[in-house]
């Protein structure tokens, strides 16, 4: 777990550059599910590097943050407690990969 903001910007700006960064901040864009799959699934098909999500502190990012970032996602309107927001980000993370392998998960069958 990064400790702050600078550990943050120094992944996603490294020598090497390694990661894509995905920012969760409530002013992020908002997806649907079957949006954030296909997303998702272009970003597999079209990139090897692998993506870090990253869960913005209550004051939000930084705009240097923001602009390292190759997108700011948000959850939703409300606001969510960091460990709920974990919870809920893996299950729609689930939930992409069940629509991209044409699952019945998301249609809840």
């Amino acid at each position: 777990m990064l400790k702050d903001e600078a550990q943050l910007l120094k992944l996603a700006r490294g020598p090497q550059n390694k990661h894509t960064l995905i920012l969760l901040d409530g002013g992020g864009k908002q997806f649907s599910s079957e949006d954030f799959a296909r997303y998702l699934g272009n970003y597999r098909d079209h990139n090897s590097l692998p993506l870090v999500f990253a869960i913005g502190p209550a004051n939000g990012f930084s705009a240097e943050a923001r602009e390292s970032a190759a997108l700011v996602l948000s959850l939703g309107k409300m606001t969510l407690a960091h460990e709920l927001a974990r919870v809920v980000l893996l299950e729609q993370i689930y939930r992409v990969f069940t629509i991209l392998q044409g699952h019945p998960y998301h249609l809840g069958h």
